[in-house]
Formats: structure tokens, sequence, C-alpha cells
């Protein structure tokens, strides 16, 4: 028998089911169609829930997306903070290594953020907001990281070295979408991370002239 004090906890535990399988659907659908080809119908269909129920969560498609994309945000930042421990090669090895494993784990999230990113329209989907919010983030964390392990880096060679790991980091994911086995993301993240401390001393080398 259910209590009236347990009422209402079955009932959030529900609802947050209900959500986690709606976004679920959500991020496999927008992952194969992209936004545009991604509607509230098929979120429905796919997840089994009604529309109405898609609707009390969310307000619209859009803010069905962007949670989406809020949803997988804090372990994609969480794998560009740099370990404790060891020399600034091994951290930032350690830290490629579980940038490629949240890639292999979780590809949904950056497939889906980068066909927002690269699409542009008159009026931009909040979740395209959301995404390159994230991104800001992740840059700044990969900056926060670059002062503590390159110390002679300027304010430039900080924004350079980000940005040059992130699109690293992006070039990569694309080419395991277009390789599939054959590209074996460990691996490659390991080249990375050395690509990686190579610019940063030669960015180091260069922060005088």
């Amino acid at each position: 028998m259910v209590t009236m004090a347990q009422a209402p906890r079955k009932a959030r535990s529900n609802g947050e089911a209900s959500k986690a399988k709606i976004l679920d659907a959500a991020t496999e659908i927008a992952s194969e169609r992209g936004y545009d080809g991604t509607s509230i119908a098929q979120v429905s269909k796919r997840c089994g829930l009604p529309a109405s129920s898609i609707y009390w969560h969310f307000a619209d498609k859009d803010d069905l997306i962007a949670a989406v994309i809020e949803r997988s945000f804090g372990r994609w930042l969480t794998a560009w903070s740099v370990p404790d421990g060891g020399d600034a090669r091994q951290r930032v090895s350690q830290m490629s290594a579980r940038v490629a494993e949240a890639l292999r784990e979780s590809p949904d999230f950056l497939r889906l953020g980068l066909m927002l990113a690269l699409e542009r329209r008159p009026v931009e989907p909040r979740a395209r907001e959301m995404y390159l919010k994230v991104r800001a983030e992740a840059h700044q964390a990969i900056r926060d990281a670059a002062i503590e392990l390159a110390p002679g880096l300027d304010d430039r060679g900080l924004d350079r070295l980000a940005t040059y790991a992130m699109a690293g980091a992006d070039g990569l994911f694309v080419a395991k979408e277009i390789g599939g086995d054959d590209v074996d993301l460990p691996v490659m993240f390991g080249l990375h991370a050395s690509a990686v401390m190579a610019v940063a001393a030669e960015l180091v080398g260069g922060a005088g002239e």
C-alpha cells in the first residue's frame, strides 16, 4: 500500500524515468537525422510515451534537444579536466585517454553538437546556443589546465593551445565516425596528447617573440 507521503516520491521517480526515456529517444533520433529531421512525433514513437508526456517535460523540440546536450555536458567537461599526479606529459596523456573514452561511450553528444554548430539558420535554435556554451566552457577548462601544465604561455598562447586541442579532438571524432573500427580512438588520442605537448613547448618557446 502506498501512503500519502510515498505517493509524491513515486510520482517524481516515475517522472524522472519518463524524462530519461524521452531524452534517450531524442538523442538517438537527433544523432541519426539531425535537428531538422527530429520531431516530437518521432520521439514519442521511439520512446513509447505520448506527445503530451513529452510536452509535460519540455516546451518544444528546441527545448528537448537543448536538454539532450545539457545532460551530456557534465561528462564531457569532466573529461577535459587534468588529473592529479605525474608530470605534465603523463597528465595530458591521462586527460586525452578520458576524452577518448567519453567519446567512445557517448558519441551522440558530439555528433549532434557538431551538426548544430555547422548548420546556420536565420534564427538559431537554443540547442545550438547550448552546445556552443558547452564548448566555450570546455575551452576554458583546457585553458585553465594549460596555465598549470605550461606556465610560460601568455594569453594568446593559451587560447591557441586550447583551440588546437579541441580541434584535434573534433577531427579524431570525425575520423572515427568515417573509419569505424579501423580508427582506434585511445591510440589516436595518445598521439594527439604528444602533439599537444609539442605545440605547447613550441608556443612557450615563441612567447617572447
